[in-house]
């Protein structure tokens, strides 16, 4: 296929940091219209990059679950606590038990 059917060919640097500039929130359309590619290219080019490499965000949380983390963090603490309180009293009761 020649390369005026498949349209311009951008370096890969160029295309790293288009995807860079959607990634900090800028809009495809503007980002299209101010470099002088398509948006259907940018949205090409930011698909195959997040199926190239596992993106930061999917090993990060979001704030909901850094909340609820903590959350379940505090929660298990708590319930590890009362664990060994009852187990104390279990072996205190059968030592009384025992001792009569």
């Amino acid at each position: 296929m020649s390369q005026s059917k498949r349209g311009k060919r951008y370096p890969p640097e160029f295309r790293q940091q288009i995807v860079g500039l959607v990634r900090a929130g800028r809009k495809i359309p503007d980002v299209a219209r101010e470099f002088g590619c398509t948006s259907w290219t940018i949205w090409r080019w930011i698909k195959k990059q997040s199926d190239q490499q596992p993106s930061a965000s999917q090993g990060e949380l979001s704030a909901s679950e850094r909340q609820e983390l903590l959350r379940l963090r505090q929660e298990n603490r708590q319930l590890k606590s009362e664990r060994e309180l009852l187990s104390k009293a279990v072996a205190w009761f059968a030592q009384e038990k025992s001792g009569k």
